[in-house]
């Protein structure tokens, strides 16, 4: 994260988008999408040669994406979110795996919220406490999460609290997904949450409730 000092609430949101792409990157290694010698990206295959490498982020090894089209989805995707979340208008941002039939069989969800008033500025090592407390508990999180069945793909969605204007080329990458809505809440199972200024963070799962019917026909919103 380079030298430390103090950041500003735009920087803060900066660090956050660096973390998440880190952060999403994790949750697909954990949910073993790409396994050793098969390599399927957004349903089409792929050459392999190792979708992932450890690397250090945040004084701690973390899992990269190495393959250039995983790895290039991921960061267009998150790092277009920035001016959003700068601006305060990203509510959640979910990695869902769904199955053959566009029917989500998992959510890992990010709720965050950005004080645009604070005024102050934040030391970047208790920052950077916060946010690896988060990769610590992700790392260690598998056996709260659900096996996906054979065929399940994934995807990054972004829930907005208004309609964001769109400003570059990157941020136009976000489009409707047609990811299903399920019918009931889904059960949640907390993971970390930090509550400080300028920054707050919420990281859980979702999953479908038992009574939730085999048969979906609505599309979700992003």
């Amino acid at each position: 994260m380079g030298k430390k000092g103090c950041h500003t609430t735009k920087e803060s949101a900066r660090v956050l988008v660096e973390f998440m792409e880190v952060a999403v990157t994790s949750i697909v290694f954990l949910k073993g999408v790409y396994p050793a010698r098969s390599f399927s990206f957004l349903g089409f295959p792929q050459p392999f040669s190792g979708a992932f490498q450890r690397r250090r982020y945040m004084n701690m090894v973390v899992h990269w994406a190495c393959h250039p089209q995983l790895s290039g989805y991921i960061h267009s995707a998150v790092s277009g979110l920035l001016p959003f979340i700068q601006k305060g208008v990203v509510d959640r941002v979910a990695v869902v795996f769904y199955n053959a039939e566009l029917v989500p069989m998992e959510k890992f969800m990010f709720r965050l919220a950005v004080n645009q008033s604070y005024g102050s500025k934040v030391e970047e090592r208790d920052l950077e406490f916060a946010l690896r407390a988060f990769l610590i508990k992700l790392s260690v999180s598998e056996t709260l999460t659900k096996p996906l069945p054979a065929g399940c793909d994934w995807e990054i969605t972004a829930y907005f609290r208004a309609l964001p204007d769109v400003i570059n080329q990157e941020q136009r990458l976000w489009i409707p997904t047609d990811t299903k809505l399920w019918q009931h809440p889904p059960l949640i199972t907390p993971i970390k949450s930090m509550s400080s200024n300028p920054l707050k963070l919420q990281l859980y799962l979702e999953h479908p409730d038992p009574s939730e019917p085999k048969d979906h026909t609505a599309p979700e919103a992003s």
